[in-house]
């Protein structure tokens, strides 16, 4: 089987802070609640008229191609799996992000799993490396959903960590010793069940856009039944976090016990210092927990690897798990050597 590696990965982060106590005197929610509950001491969001989700993908792609040691030039494949709110409403960020890198003999396509979607965007395009003629991938995600937070609406209040930012990983076949780690097997499952308890009301076809959505507040995001969608979602959540996990690690010949470091979507702090527990990790060495950050969609997995790397918290030889949910709800897992 052809060997893919992953030979850069390059972040980006916008320079506005939002704290967790300016989130509390917003919202109404105690300070308490959203730093130790929530998992918010701060996060980044973009100004209104920049640092737009292309702006950040470019910008974390050139990182992440600096990193690689790869000229866009040698680009066969560029895969936006970021969010679906960008630039512009049914538009290719993809190819926009490959036109201004001047990746001119990559194509270009996009795959949208949510908060699920690193995991899932590694497994495609290993596979498609691995099958296709093809040697070498971008792959870029970017995301300022905040801007679709009302934090007056309390049914969304699992959205306030909502933060901005973008990443950017090289995968390569068989790239011999620029190989930063080795991409092993995935593993995802979907609960369409789901599927309506995360919505932006208006704007799509059910209710376009007017002048009445507009001033009714309907293009923010919402959670029509936010505790139903708590009581379905405890039992699930856990147990799905770990099976996507436990299959990915054994379709790559590992289990559990091998697992060296964990990059997780954020969450409530309790939820993933148990996540940790499950899996027979210690939360503060075997991962990092993205209080700096909040939750920027599917960029929070190089996230916590680049910040795992700068802390010392990645060895040479140590097992990954990319690990992510997202609402609709999909869980996803990809395992990887560190070899660094």
């Amino acid at each position: 089987m052809t060997t893919v590696g992953l030979t850069g990965y390059g972040c980006y982060l916008p320079d506005e802070v939002v704290t967790g106590e300016e989130i509390a005197a917003q919202s109404g929610i105690p300070e308490s609640v959203v730093v130790e509950k929530m998992g918010v001491h701060e996060k980044r969001v973009c100004p209104p008229g920049d640092d737009h989700v292309t702006d950040m993908c470019v910008a974390a792609a050139e990182d992440a191609l600096e990193m690689a040691d790869c000229d866009p030039e040698d680009v066969d494949l560029v895969l936006y799996h970021g969010s679906e709110f960008k630039d512009h409403v049914v538009w290719s960020a993809a190819a926009n992000v490959a036109e201004r890198l001047g990746a001119e003999n990559a194509f270009a396509t996009e795959s949208y799993t949510l908060c699920a979607g690193a995991p899932i965007a590694i497994r495609q395009v290993r596979a498609q490396l691995q099958v296709d003629h093809l040697d070498t991938a971008l792959l870029v995600a970017g995301s300022r959903e905040e801007d679709l937070v009302d934090y007056e609406n309390e049914q969304s209040s699992f959205m306030f960590n909502f933060g901005s930012g973008a990443s950017a990983m090289v995968l390569e076949v068989d790239p011999g010793s620029r190989t930063r780690a080795l991409v092993h097997e995935s593993a995802a499952l979907t609960d369409g069940s789901f599927s309506k308890d995360v919505i932006m009301p208006a704007g799509g076809s059910i209710d376009p856009a007017s002048e009445e959505s507009v001033a009714a507040g309907r293009h923010t995001l919402d959670v029509p039944d936010p505790d139903g969608m708590k009581e379905r979602l405890a039992p699930v959540s856990l147990p799905n976090y770990l099976e996507v996990a436990d299959t990915a690690l054994e379709r790559s010949g590992f289990a559990r016990d091998d697992l060296d470091f964990v990059a997780v979507t954020h969450m409530k702090r309790s939820f993933h210092d148990l996540l940790f527990e499950e899996l027979g990790l210690d939360p503060a060495t075997d991962g990092v927990y993205l209080d700096a950050y909040g939750h920027v969609q599917s960029v929070d997995q190089v996230l916590a690897l680049e910040d795992g790397r700068g802390e010392g918290l990645l060895e040479e030889g140590d097992l990954v798990c990319f690990l992510a949910a997202g609402t609709g709800y999909t869980w996803a897992a990809t395992a990887l050597t560190w070899l660094e």
